[in-house]
């Protein structure tokens, strides 16, 4: 289930999760047509055979693959309303602590960490986003992201 917060009840959900995703689980034909869209096409993404000799057994998934997924993934999880347009404003402290195996299970957990008054009328809302992978107490991708809604 989405949680809806009101822009307006930002600051009550500061330091609390907002909730977490469901597993899911990204493909070799995934890999592969990400690596051909943005000419990514390291060996370990892609060669079958040769990643399958290193420790995970399977090529990676790509780190910033798996960052691209945020704003659909977070969608899943919870919505800001109040808002007349709501804009991408950037990342922060963006870190691949861990390898995601393609067919390895993730999902998505996000807490609000910062919200904040901006010129225009505008609130800044800062997201903590951790993708986990099952059976694995390191993360395979954490980012800060910045979200501004204006009136």
């Amino acid at each position: 289930m989405t949680l809806t917060i009101d822009a307006r009840d930002l600051p009550a959900h500061v330091g609390r999760s907002l909730g977490t995703g469901r597993w899911l689980a990204l493909q070799q034909h995934d890999v592969d047509g990400f690596a051909e869209l943005t000419g990514d096409l390291q060996w370990v993404h892609i060669d079958v055979e040769r990643a399958g000799r290193r420790p995970f057994g399977s090529p990676t998934v790509h780190g910033c693959f798996t960052l691209s997924l945020l704003p659909k993934l977070s969608i899943e999880i919870y919505g800001v309303t109040g808002f007349g347009v709501g804009l991408n404003y950037g990342l922060n402290r963006v870190g691949f602590p861990a390898s995601l195996p393609v067919g390895g299970e993730f999902r998505l957990g996000v807490e609000l960490h910062e919200v904040r008054s901006v010129p225009g009328g505008g609130v800044e809302y800062i997201t903590r986003n951790t993708f986990e992978l099952r059976g694995s107490s390191k993360p395979v991708c954490m980012a800060d992201w910045i979200v501004r809604g204006y009136p």
